[in-house]
């Protein structure tokens, strides 16, 4: 499968010791296979006045030996687990982890229930209008290196 990662720097050999702690997954390399969302996401930075990559990879996903986890929507589930994560309370047990975004609308909802303005019900009745963009997190180096073949570096300009 042919995967993206959005960057302010090429990345040929991803390393686990630069990925942020306190995003939706925890800690990991994250990629998705909608090249439209790694773009939007490349355009971010180019906002911040910084410069922006969209890295193509391949994705090995023959994970039958890793411990995968694999979120189909925003339910409940998913909502514990990216506020555990953006809590920073570490999650280990899992080599990959699949699922919705937290993207600029759904984070507002996510914000919102974070800071108590909003209860979980209420939170979980605007997220499932929500279609879920993609994303993968790579929670190991050992991940990276099996299943993750670098193919090149675009500059979005």
């Amino acid at each position: 499968m042919i995967v993206y990662h959005s960057s302010t720097i090429k990345v040929e050999h991803p390393d686990i010791r630069f990925s942020r702690r306190f995003i939706d997954f925890g800690k990991g390399f994250y990629v998705t296979h909608l090249r439209d969302q790694a773009v939007k996401y490349a355009n971010r930075f180019l906002d911040r006045g910084q410069n922006a990559f969209l890295n193509t990879y391949e994705l090995n996903t023959d994970w039958k030996t890793f411990n995968v986890k694999r979120f189909e929507k925003y339910d409940s589930e998913w909502l514990d687990f990216v506020a555990d994560c953006r809590k920073g309370n570490p999650v280990t047990q899992y080599d990959i982890i699949e699922g919705g975004i937290a993207n600029d609308k759904v984070f507002t909802t996510v914000d919102l229930y974070f800071s108590d303005w909003i209860t979980k019900d209420e939170a979980l009745k605007r997220l499932r209008y929500e279609k879920p963009n993609w994303q993968i997190c790579l929670c190991t180096q050992e991940i990276m290196d099996k299943c993750l073949k670098f193919i090149e570096s675009e500059e979005i300009v």
